[in-house]
Parts: C-alpha cells; sequence; structure tokens
C-alpha cells in the first residue's frame, strides 16, 4: 500500500461511514453476548481495534495515507496521556486511603446515617457516600447494596423501590467521586479537567440528586419502615475490628479537597494525596498494615513500608471475615487501572469516521441546547446499542468534540452531558453490562427497579431543560464555572 494518496482524500460517505461503526456495534454486542459483565477486560478492546481497523481501510479506499491514519491514531492517543496518569494515581490514592483507614471511617459513619423511619432515602443516601469513597457504583450495589436490599427484604419492602434507591445513590457518587473512572474518562474524552469536570456536573447533579432524595423520602413516609438492620451491624462491627477508626482520619480528604478549591491540577493534588494516606497508614493503623503485609519475620518498620508501598501499586486485600466488607475495601492500587487504560487507548485510535458520521447528526442542530440534547441522546443510544458505558462516553466524546470547539463551547460542556447520560442512563438498559450486573446483584430485575431510579431518570430530563434554558453553558474562553447560587456562567454568544 503506497504512503501517499493517489488522490485528494475525500469525506466518506455516509454509507461508508456507518461500515465501521455498525461493525463495532455487531463486536461489541457479540462480546457482550460472549463474555458478559468481563466484557470491558479485553474483549471490547479487540472490538475496538477491529472497528478502528476498519476505519482505517475506509480512510483509505477515500484517499488518506497510513501516514495520515497514523498519525490521527497517535494524536487520539496523546490527548488520553493526562488523564492515564490521573487514573493511575486514583488507583493509589484508593489503595492507600483503605489502608489507611480513611474510605472504612466515611463508610462508617455514612452507614450510621441509615434512619429506620426514612429507609428508602437513607439507602440513598448511604450509597452516595459510599460511592463518593469508594468511586465505584458496582462496588457499592454489590456490598453496602447487598446489606440494604436484603433489610428492605426482611420488612417486606418494595425491591423495586429499594433497589432504585441503592442505584441513585451509588450512581451519584460514582459520578461525582474523582475517584471513579467514568468520572475520569469523560473528561479525557471531552478535553476538560477531572476537577473542573465535577464543579461543573454540579449544575445538573445536584438538583436531579435532590429532587431524587425528595420523592424517595416522600415515598417513605407512606409505607412501614425496617426496626432494625443486623446485616449493617455486621458490617460495622467488622469495620471497627479491622481498623482504628476516627475522624482525626478525614484530615487527608480535607487536604485534597483544599488543594482542589485552591485549583491545585488533579495529578499532583492526588499524588498528594495517596502519599499522605500512606503516611496516615503507618502512624494510625500500624497492626492493619502488618496483617496485610503477613511477614512477622520483617522488621516492623521494614514491614509498615513495604505495606504502603504494596497499596500503592497493588491496592488493598481485607481478610475481615465479612464477605460483603471484604468485597468493599479489597480494591485499589496502579495496577487496577491498566484494564481501564487498556480501553481508553483503544478507543481513543480515531480515524476521523466517527467527525464525518457527527457532521450527518450535527446538521439539525440549531443551538447550544440542540447540540447538548444530541449528546445526550446519543450517549443513550449507544448504551441501547453497544451495550457498554464507557463506550457510551467515548464514542459520543470523539463524534461531538470538535463541533463543541467549533461553537465556542468549554469542553466541559462535553463531558458534563456525557456523564449526564452515558454514564447514569447504561443501568436502566435490561441488556446493557451495568444493566445485567444491578440486576443479577440486587436479585431485582431492571425493568422492576428502573422506574425508580429517580436519579438515572431526572439527570438527563434535567441537562436536556438546562441546554435549551442556556443555564450553566460555559463558553470556551470563560473561566471555570461556579455552582449554583452563584455567579452563573454566561451564555455562549456563538450558540
Amino acid at each position: 500500500m503506497p504512503d501517499t494518496p493517489s488522490a485528494s482524500p475525500v469525506e466518506p460517505s455516509l454509507g461508508q461511514a456507518l461500515v465501521p461503526v455498525v461493525l463495532l456495534i455487531a463486536l461489541l454486542g457479540a462480546a457482550v453476548y460472549l463474555f458478559g459483565d468481563e466484557s470491558s477486560f479485553g474483549p471490547n478492546q479487540i472490538a475496538l481495534v477491529l472497528g478502528t481497523a476498519v476505519a482505517g481501510l475506509v480512510g483509505l479506499a477515500n484517499g488518506r495515507s497510513w501516514a495520515e491514519i497514523e498519525g490521527a491514531i497517535k494524536r487520539g492517543i496523546a490527548t488520553s496521556m493526562g488523564a492515564v496518569l490521573i487514573l493511575l494515581v486514583v488507583g493509589s490514592v484508593i489503595g492507600t486511603w483503605i489502608l489507611a483507614g480513611i474510605v472504612p471511617t466515611m463508610i462508617h459513619y455514612g452507614l450510621s446515617l441509615l434512619a429506620p423511619s426514612i429507609f428508602y432515602a437513607a439507602a440513598c443516601a448511604i450509597c452516595a457516600v459510599v460511592a463518593l469513597a469508594t468511586g465505584s457504583s458496582w462496588t457499592t450495589a454489590g456490598t453496602v447494596g447487598l446489606a440494604l436490599i436484603g433489610t428492605a427484604a426482611a420488612y417486606d419492602l418494595h425491591p423495586g423501590i429499594a433497589a432504585g434507591a441503592i442505584i441513585s445513590g451509588a450512581y451519584f457518587g460514582d459520578k461525582m467521586s474523582p475517584l471513579s473512572d467514568t468520572t475520569n474518562l469523560a473528561p479525557a474524552v471531552a478535553g476538560s479537567e477531572l476537577f473542573t469536570h465535577i464543579r461543573h456536573m454540579v449544575w445538573t447533579t445536584a438538583p436531579s440528586f435532590g429532587l431524587a432524595l425528595i420523592l424517595f423520602a416522600a415515598i417513605g413516609l407512606a409505607t412501614p419502615a425496617p426496626e432494625g438492620a443486623g446485616d449493617l451491624d455486621a458490617v460495622l462491627a467488622a469495620l471497627d475490628r479491622s481498623f482504628a477508626l476516627g475522624p482525626h482520619l478525614l484530615i487527608p480528604l480535607v487536604l485534597v479537597l483544599t488543594l482542589v478549591v485552591r485549583r491545585m491540577p488533579a495529578f499532583p493534588a492526588l499524588l498528594i494525596g495517596a502519599l499522605v494516606g500512606g503516611l496516615f497508614a503507618i502512624v494510625f493503623q500500624q497492626e492493619a498494615v502488618l496483617r496485610y503485609v503477613g511477614e512477622p519475620e520483617l522488621a516492623r518498620p521494614v514491614a509498615l513500608v513495604k505495606g504502603v508501598w504494596q497499596a500503592l501499586h497493588g491496592g488493598y486485600v481485607l481478610e475481615a471475615g465479612n464477605p460483603a466488607l471484604d468485597e468493599l475495601l479489597s480494591r485499589g492500587g496502579m495496577a487496577s487501572m491498566l484494564q481501564t487504560v487498556w480501553l481508553i487507548m483503544t478507543a481513543m485510535m480515531a480515524t476521523g469516521i466517527l467527525q464525518a458520521l457527527a457532521r450527518r447528526i450535527l446538521y439539525a442542530v440549531r443551538s447550544a441546547g440542540g447540540l447538548i440534547v444530541a449528546t445526550l441522546a446519543t450517549a443513550f443510544g449507544v448504551n441501547v446499542l453497544a451495550s457498554d458505558q464507557y463506550i457510551s462516553i467515548v464514542l459520543p466524546g470523539r463524534m461531538f468534540r470538535s463541533e463543541y470547539e467549533r461553537r465556542r463551547l468549554d469542553p466541559k460542556n462535553l463531558s458534563r452531558s456525557l456523564e449526564d447520560s452515558g454514564t447514569i442512563t447504561s443501568v436502566l438498559i435490561p441488556w446493557n453490562t451495568c444493566g445485567a450486573f444491578m440486576a443479577q446483584t440486587l436479585g431485582v430485575s431492571t425493568l422492576t427497579y428502573a422506574p425508580f431510579a429517580f436519579f438515572n431518570l431526572i439527570n438527563p430530563l434535567v441537562a436536556a431543560v438546562y441546554g435549551f434554558a442556556r443555564i450553566g453553558i460555559a463558553p470556551l474562553d470563560s473561566a471555570a464555572a461556579q455552582p449554583p447560587g452563584t455567579a452563573p456562567d454566561r451564555p455562549p454568544s456563538a450558540a
């Protein structure tokens, strides 16, 4: 194949642009069918590489040289390197913060909020706190969520409402946590920055979660509330046995939040947080560290250093004798992020096909609100067709990124819209990996809990209304958007 094109490159036709997209959807569907929940850990990456290869053939057929195609692939991957670094250090934060008792302390306080008279709202709030601390909706639902759904069943509460409350809280926490892979992925694809992205999501996420809590509280007032929570008591007791808990362990959290508020970039702020977490583990959790290392022949100082080092790269493994708690707190480390890094790198291998397809979709878009709704609808459509939460963020992000730039809209508008639909609607679709996981884990079918996953239903609608009403839409040259209650972003004049 010659390296130089024989004719001037031309834009692919709609049919040509759809060939790699349809193939990719088919391959992703096959990956989900063959590998189920494990499809995001390798099979989807292979599908993305094959889809990119076909897109490259389309490019070659339309006059592109291999050098141009390879250059586009390299540029796509290069744009994700900042997020890759952040993801790696986030893994270290998770490992040392669990080892230091920081995450266990946050979970302990979150579980203590459970009030029998407001079970649904309390379950939602508890899962929100746990997911904020862990950055994982799946882990939250599969551990604390299991305890809560068991408590709901024991007191004959509606399983769909209980599961909807658990999922609403878990996805709120996952969406707003800097430890979440999707929260890191969205700004990486859109060209935004992690904490800028999180601050901008407050516009749509805070009112949506507030409305969800009100609905769960109102339903709780009309239903009998449980009088006990034995499963949760067992988790609390196991936490107390495994760690020396106390409010002083929240200092690293306050430190990182302070650094973020003072506009320190995400990577150094999180790296400082990971190292301070390791120091707190050595000072306050020596017995937990020694149990984790499990090498009594080592001198105590050496074992403590080895434990922190191991948590930084390999995460923490808890053996408290409580299966739910062991599953919840056995995670973290840089190595735990390698699958997501792999997914990002393969997903960012763009060759221009998506941009060509996006131009067709955008013909009907006439305003900033229309662009945001198109992003929301596309992310939801990819969730339905591709059955994968990550793909619903990556594909629309790559498709619409240049259009947001052309309309002089800050990329944080795009990253927020990707999360307002791609992240949280995945769990509402029975054949999506997220919907299948939650149904299997909680023992409640997707169609049973979906009408009561209030946060997941409300958030995309709020985002669409905000788009058309031009609320919280930041132009490209604006300062970081302020959360509601402060000076609003200026509406983009070019929209």
